[in-house]
């Protein structure tokens, strides 16, 4: 038997599918609200109030649109093809919803008698594990294109594959400084190992090429080029309406909550108060929460704040500065750790 993976931590099948529920229960709420603070938010930066007239101060706004689009007619084009413009959408939700299963949110606690990990496993290969299933939404991008049969929706395709491409080399490169730290690939060890210091302070550069790489992971502005409307019509989504359009949009943003649950438990301490401070066991969860919703606020700000780049300059950005940058710092680290232990 070929064995992919050790597995450092696991709880009775009762308990692992408890928590596995109560987990994406609180990941997935985040994504209705995070719609309704992003339109809130985005408003206030341009001067509008923003949704207002859906429930009490719009609060009902997000639901609503959520609703509008999985009451609308599924159709596809003529010419595309039925089942891989299907299952399209489908690989990107599944992706997303995959990376959730390891992010820790605390450390093995005593649960109703029972020792729990507040994370759905624990593996021996953390990040691996999320790139894996980035490679896997990638292909959930470039068959949304092809598979529409539009010549728009393919090179929107082919600019996601390009772009997806460029930022994740210089994205693995930022996690390997943090792995050489940290000496291990098991984000709860990862997390552990920042007790007495978060790595963004030794791992300042790495972070900043992972913030920048998460920009562009994501799709999101001013690396937005996946759905550049005046550009591509729509990009690689541009056949997509009702259901199917809603899945796609709900992995983008599924795919920033992963993004800044990694950053915390990569970078700032994971479940860990700043200054030594030593909550209950049952507050750190809401301590990865907080940190989270710091960085999603920064997506939201960034998205109202700056331009979008050119493709060239998107390009240029990841090959000739972020990798370099990514680069060094690793090898940095690893003479440091070495020389200095």
């Amino acid at each position: 038997m070929t064995v992919f993976a050790d597995v450092f931590y696991y709880e009775p099948w009762w308990m692992q599918i408890a928590k596995s529920l109560v987990i994406f229960f609180v990941v997935f709420n985040i994504v209705p609200m995070l719609l309704l603070a992003e339109r809130k938010l985005l408003g206030r930066l341009q001067g509008r109030y923003g949704p207002n007239r859906v429930g009490p101060f719009g609060a009902v706004q997000a639901l609503a649109d959520i609703g509008k689009l999985l009451g609308k007619q599924q159709f596809r084009p003529r010419t595309s093809q039925a089942f891989l413009f299907i299952m399209a959408p489908v690989l990107s939700v599944v992706a997303a919803v995959g990376a959730i299963a390891i992010i820790p949110f605390g450390p093995v606690v005593n649960i109703f008698g029972t020792p729990t990990g507040l994370y759905g496993i624990d593996v021996s290969i953390g990040p691996l594990f999320v790139f894996a299933l980035g490679a896997i939404a990638f292909y959930g991008l470039m068959l949304g294109g092809w598979a529409s049969g539009s010549k728009y929706s393919f090179l929107g395709s082919m600019r996601a594959a390009a772009q997806l491409v460029s930022y994740e080399v210089a994205q693995g490169l930022a996690i390997v400084g943090v792995v050489i730290t940290a000496q291990s690939l098991s984000l709860v060890s990862i997390v552990e190992g920042q007790g007495g210091m978060w790595y963004f302070i030794p791992q300042f550069a790495g972070f900043l090429v992972f913030l920048l790489a998460a920009f562009a992971e994501t799709n999101r502005a001013p690396f937005d080029l996946t759905e550049a409307d005046a550009e591509l019509v729509g990009g690689y989504n541009t056949e997509y309406g009702g259901g199917r359009f809603a899945s796609y949009y709900m992995a983008e943003y599924l795919n920033i909550v992963i993004a800044s649950l990694l950053m915390v438990t990569l970078f700032f301490g994971g479940w860990h108060m700043p200054f030594g401070i030593h909550p209950p066991e049952w507050v750190f969860p809401f301590v990865v929460l907080g940190k989270t919703l710091f960085f999603l606020y920064f997506f939201i700000w960034v998205r109202g704040t700056l331009p979008r780049l050119r493709y060239d300059q998107l390009m240029s950005l990841g090959w000739k500065v972020l990798l370099p940058i990514a680069t060094l710092n690793v090898l940095v680290t690893a003479i440091l750790v070495v020389t200095v232990g």
